[in-house]
Order: C-alpha cells, then sequence, then structure tokens
C-alpha cells in the first residue's frame, strides 16, 4: 500500500491572503463580533466620507439656533446654528482618521484614540516582557512603578497631565498612553510568565538566542492574541475618555469638533433644546458598545478555536 510522501507544500506557511481569509471567517463565526464589527466600520466610513464632503461645513453659524431635524439640518442645529450632522461627522475624524500637530499645520493618519493605544501598547509590551521574562530586580522596579501609577484614579492623570502641557492632541495621547500602559503590561506579563515556560522557549535559550530575540520573535508573537482583543476594548476606552474630557472643556482644541465638546456645548442648552446632546451622546455610545461587542466576540471565537 503505498503512503503518500509529504511536500513542501504540505509544510508551506499560508499565503498573506488566506491568513486574512481565516482571521475574517473568525469574526464573521460569532453574530456578537459581526455587529461590533458592523457599528465600527460605519462611523468609519463616516469619517471618511467627511474627509471630502460634508452637507455644510462644520464650524459655520449658516442656520437658526436650536433647530430640530428637518428637510434641510437632517439632525437639526446646535445653539450657534452650525449643522449637527455636518459636525458629527467631522468628529469622526478627530477620534479614528487623523490627529493635528503641534502648530495646527500638520495632520497625520490614525485618530488621537488610535494613536494613544498604540503608544500604550508599545510601552506596555515593552515593559511587560522584560518584566515576565527577566524576573529579578527587572521585575521588582516595573512593577512597582506600575502599580504607583495604578494608584491615581484614571481621570485624576488626565486633568494633571492636560493641565501641566495644555490641550492639544500629543497631550491626550500622552495622557491615554500614560494611563493604559500599566493595564497592558501586566496582561503582557502575565503572558510572558505562561509562554516562557513552553519547550519552543527552552529550545531558543539551548541555541544561545538573546533575551531580546527570544521576548519579540518568540514571545511577543504568540501573546497577540489576546493583546489585540486587549487593544479594541482599550480603544473603546480612549474614545470614551476623549469624550469625558471634552465635555470637561479639556478635550481635543478646536478648530476641530469632537463630540465630548459637542455634548458639552449642548448641555448648557438642554433645557431650552434636550435634542441637541442626542447626536453626540449616540455617537460615543454606539462606536464604543461596537468596539467591547467586536472584542468580546473575538475572544470567545478564539478561545472557542484554541480549544
Amino acid at each position: 500500500m503505498a503512503v503518500a510522501q509529504p511536500t513542501l507544500e504540505t509544510f508551506a506557511k499560508p499565503s498573506r491572503w488566506q491568513r486574512w481569509k481565516d482571521g475574517l471567517s473568525l469574526v464573521f463565526a460569532s453574530r456578537v463580533a459581526t455587529v461590533g464589527l458592523g457599528l465600527v466600520l460605519f462611523w468609519v466610513i463616516v469619517g471618511l466620507v467627511s474627509l471630502f464632503w460634508t452637507p455644510y461645513p462644520p464650524n459655520s453659524s449658516l442656520f437658526a439656533q436650536n433647530q430640530l431635524p428637518n428637510g434641510t439640518n437632517w439632525l437639526g442645529t446646535d445653539h450657534l446654528g452650525r449643522d449637527i450632522l455636518s459636525r458629527l461627522m467631522a468628529g469622526t475624524q478627530v477620534v479614528l482618521l487623523k490627529t493635528r500637530l503641534p502648530g495646527g499645520n500638520l495632520v497625520i493618519p490614525g485618530g488621537v484614540a488610535l494613536w494613544g493605544v498604540a503608544a500604550a501598547l508599545v510601552l506596555g509590551s515593552f515593559l511587560g516582557l522584560n518584566a515576565g521574562y527577566r524576573g529579578g530586580w527587572w521585575d521588582q522596579v516595573i512593577m512597582q512603578v506600575l502599580d504607583a501609577l495604578v494608584a491615581f484614579p484614571a481621570i485624576v492623570l488626565y486633568l494633571v497631565i492636560i493641565t501641566a502641557f495644555e490641550q492639544g492632541d500629543l497631550v491626550v495621547i500622552f495622557a491615554i498612553a500614560l494611563t493604559g500602559t500599566p493595564g497592558i503590561a501586566r496582561l503582557v506579563r502575565s503572558l510572558t510568565l505562561d509562554i516562557k515556560t513552553r519547550d519552543f522557549i527552552r529550545a531558543a535559550e539551548t541555541r544561545g538566542e538573546t533575551a531580546f530575540y527570544i521576548m519579540y520573535r518568540e514571545i511577543l508573537p504568540n501573546a497577540r492574541g489576546p493583546l489585540l482583543v486587549d487593544a479594541m476594548l482599550r480603544v473603546g476606552y480612549a474614545i470614551f475618555a476623549i469624550g469625558t474630557l471634552g465635555f470637561l472643556g479639556l478635550g481635543l482644541p478646536p478648530p476641530d469638533p469632537d463630540w465630548g465638546s459637542m455634548v458639552n456645548d449642548a448641555r448648557r442648552y438642554i433645557f431650552v433644546f434636550p435634542w441637541g446632546v442626542i447626536p453626540p451622546s449616540l455617537a460615543i455610545a454606539s462606536l464604543v458598545v461596537g468596539l467591547n461587542l467586536f472584542a468580546d466576540g473575538l475572544r470567545e471565537e478564539l478561545a472557542r478555536y484554541q480549544k
């Protein structure tokens, strides 16, 4: 009886397209993740459209003040006669699509929430990997510093940082990164403590690989699943934090509108015109809920896939 001999194709790595296809099938296998992804994509598309078109200039007072939704202004107008739909669309850019550098003339791709979480992910991963893999005084010093940061409520850190450095996109990114780093570092440390006991880590150490190689080429790639889920949850927290800071009047500076400042502006007239707070509040809630649903559904599918 002939036995099929393994070929190079048998052990070939899947193509990039195949990996994307497998990832999408994992997402669509969960209704929760699919609904969450739909909500997130809706706001991403709204933001992309707003880069090229809005019904009216977002910062121009062209209409009567505090108007309910009508044929001209589909979501009504605010207390200065600005179109709420146009401002809502423009606010998506600040959160998800672009960051304005100091001076206001240079804009880079990627929203403030995304850059803040990305910075926290880089710093938290570095600290968590070194604390978990190296141990000893590395672990003691890093965890003591992180514990000191965790002792402060996040909103207090936000207020202290923004008060010290004034308003600006980079300052908000720094605040999000600083408050998110301890949680990510703790997660990476716990994953590292588990992964470093595996046989392939022992094999890498036997080969004489450096600590840097083992941490970033062996441990970190095997921890990317939980880190990806945690990062999506943190983007939702960051969006909520940006909205909170905008509501307190400490958010992103003009001219770009953000949803939190829209709620704050409308709050002053809530007894005269309660409708004004509804669109931006629903925008924040739907995007945060979408990210949480996407992360929760993906986490369930990853756990089921790994069993």
